[in-house]
């Protein structure tokens, strides 16, 4: 597929000061428009629900809560006397390490609920469930297959819900994404990220957010992979609305050119493993190496949420100075607990603002 540039408007972007801690920089767009912004009450179940000021204002958070008790070892039990029910119908690494230390690093209490434990829509409805977990805990993460499941639990649950992973949407992983790029490069505006792989969950929330950040999007996928039409649509209207670049290509060269940042994800998911002789065929060249990293620009970084495999990037690129995975990987810790903290409390960030 030929590329299609549906936006080539460039925006003349300013750079951010240093903050007190890498960690913590460049998520000012003024103090008082970010100062303003409060999310207690709500839930996530996608980024394209956030605005700009209120996806900055998550990262905002993390940045500081990730200076304050890593860097100078503060205790802040900012969800003492909370309770946090984790339901996973799939299973996970990262996302199962970071919610639930993260949850009892402040204080709370999280219950971890596997398929075993509960039956969403077998045993009890999902509606009951969202009901009953409404008057048992303060808050619910979840992981499932059909994010069908994930609306059902928040048109009826009286209490924030978190999309942990679904068949559409990843929101917590991009957070931990960008995160990991503001502290690389200080700041987002401007920079490009090339998504060369499947055109999956992970991607769609890469496109519901990078335009809000300033960040141009460059996406190759194998013919018959692309990502969903209504997510390119939308994707379409944010670009336009933010002046940023989305280019869509099946060429994994011609997205990686001019990037600062590759990306790639596993080419089969969970639920897809029968489809694997046929994916590993169709995604032939899409392995990201340094040849690819070769046209891309001089400063350029790698991303994976894991777990990777080796047809998907080489070793090469993946443990070299270039990869900022695992970095990426901690990050969904200070991510996680940023957003639950913004969903249940009113905490203010303690780290100043620097302005433009």
């Amino acid at each position: 597929m030929s590329a299609q540039l549906f936006s080539v408007n460039t925006v003349a972007f300013k750079c951010l000061k240093t903050l007190q801690d890498c960690s913590t920089r460049g998520f000012s767009i003024g103090a008082a428009s970010l100062g303003s912004v409060n999310l207690k009450g709500r839930s996530c179940l996608t980024l394209k629900d956030f605005s700009s000021d209120e996806i900055r204002r998550l990262l905002w958070v993390s940045g500081d809560l990730k200076h304050r008790i890593k860097h100078e070892k503060q205790y802040l039990p900012l969800l003492q006397g909370k309770s946090m029910a984790m339901i996973f119908e799939k299973r996970s690494t990262r996302t199962r390490m970071s919610t639930e230390t993260g949850f009892a690093l402040l204080g709370g209490h999280p219950c971890f609920l596997t398929s075993q434990d509960i039956h969403l829509g077998v045993n009890e409805s999902g509606t009951d469930t969202a009901r009953v977990l409404s008057g048992l805990c303060d808050i619910v993460l979840a992981r499932v297959y059909s994010h069908s499941t994930l609306e059902e639990l928040d048109k009826e649950a009286s209490i924030p819900i978190i999309n942990g992973l679904s068949d559409f949407y990843h929101p917590i992983q991009i957070l931990a994404d960008f995160l990991t790029l503001q502290e690389h490069y200080g700041s987002l505006s401007g920079l490009t990220v090339s998504w060369i792989g499947d055109g999956n969950n992970v991607l769609h929330s890469f496109m519901m957010t990078a335009p809000k950040l300033g960040v141009n999007l460059k996406i190759a996928t194998p013919k018959g992979y692309e990502p969903e039409r209504s997510v390119i649509q939308e994707a379409q209207r944010l670009s336009k609305e933010h002046g940023t670049q989305l280019v869509l290509t099946s060429d994994p060269m011609e997205a990686a050119h001019g990037s600062n940042v590759l990306v790639t994800d596993t080419w089969v998911s969970m639920g897809q493993e029968e489809e694997k002789k046929k994916r590993l065929k169709d995604f032939k060249g899409y392995q990201i190496t340094m040849q690819t990293g070769s046209v891309a620009k001089p400063d350029w970084t790698f991303l994976h949420c894991l777990p990777r495999k080796m047809e998907e990037v080489d070793d090469e690129v993946f443990y070299s100075s270039r990869s900022l995975v695992f970095p990426e990987a901690e990050n969904r810790k200070w991510t996680i607990m940023g957003l639950m903290v913004s969903l249940l409390t009113d905490y203010t960030p303690q780290i100043p603002m620097q302005k433009f």
